[in-house]
């Protein structure tokens, strides 16, 4: 008897065990890239270098704890400021209208007979497949006037040619790309949520009388309100990070300085000023304001989307 129950605790500690193997690649793989790098650059954003005498020699310059000067010092920074600032406008301009569009995408797709649907879902989602590096490249040369066709057009409808990279305009020329890249994305997220609400909803909607109109108005949109709150968190934490965009258009035009955003700054201070202590420090500000933003709009619609309550 005895015997019996042995066998069973261990037959039930083994199978207790078994879901933490398959589990230990995904954690073996998390700890690697993602927890040591993240505790390796708060480790580096407590450090700095002290020089001595006229740094010359091999043991003039020392690595010491700063504390938290360094953040003390990003946080000062104007730059920084300044770049957060063009952020914000950025995304003041990007999220409505990249969201915006793919819900009407969305909504117009799901509409019964559709022509063209499957060639039209393949056309608004491809962009999103061009590497961001490529779309910004592709983008910048129809930006130049002396290469874009948009200048032949305008010259011959008698207007003046468009220089989208000079100014303050070259914000909504990094927008129109990001735009460009990311409706797909969205679009086909709040389509799938769409095919998965419950046909019956609709019948009963279109017996009571409710047009195409009134049907996406007050059934549709409640119910993607949760796949709304997702793809506008994603973006958010997209556009806090926006990099590549401006980094590639950047050679072709004066109007994006090198700290243009907070993730070039951090780029330039990291590999242009050889910093890299600095930039670690303002990459983890970065970072906790990207989470305190994430989640403090997680929390403000959280009752609305999900039926959550407020704690």
């Amino acid at each position: 008897m005895s015997s019996a129950v042995t066998g069973r605790s261990r037959r039930g500690a083994a199978s207790r065990r078994v879901p933490y193997l398959f589990l230990a690649p995904a954690i073996v793989l998390f700890t690697l890239f993602v927890v040591l790098p993240i505790g390796y650059a708060i480790y580096l954003s407590l450090r700095k270098v002290k020089v001595s005498g006229l740094g010359l020699g091999r043991n003039s310059r020392k690595e010491i704890f700063a504390g938290l000067e360094n953040y003390r010092e990003a946080l000062a920074d104007p730059e920084l400021w300044s770049s957060a600032g063009r952020v914000l406008a950025y995304g003041a301009i990007l999220l409505p209208i990249m969201l915006g569009l793919a819900l009407l995408f969305a909504l117009l797709l799901d509409r019964p007979r559709v022509g063209l649907a499957r060639f039209s879902r393949l056309a608004i989602f491809l962009p999103y497949a061009v590497p961001g590096l490529i779309a910004s490249m592709l983008w910048g040369f129809l930006y130049l006037p002396a290469v874009s066709p948009f200048t032949n057009v305008a010259e011959w409808l008698g207007l003046p040619a468009p220089d989208p990279l000079t100014g303050n305009s070259v914000i909504f020329a990094i927008v129109n790309i990001a735009v460009w890249g990311g409706v797909g994305f969205n679009m086909i997220v709040l389509f799938t949520s769409l095919r998965a609400i419950p046909g019956e909803i609709y019948e009963s909607a279109l017996l009571d009388g409710c047009t195409q109109f009134q049907l996406a108005v007050r059934i549709k949109i409640p119910l993607l309100l949760p796949s709304l709150i997702m793809t506008t968190v994603f973006s958010l934490i997209a556009t806090l990070q926006v990099f590549t965009e401006p980094l590639t258009v950047r050679s072709l035009t004066n109007s994006i300085s090198s700290t243009w955003t907070p993730l070039m700054k951090i780029y330039s201070d990291a590999f242009a000023q050889n910093d890299i202590y600095s930039a670690a420090a303002t990459s983890v500000v970065i970072a906790g304001v990207t989470l305190v933003i994430s989640f403090g709009f997680l929390r403000l619609v959280q009752r609305q989307a999900f039926g959550g309550e407020h704690r």
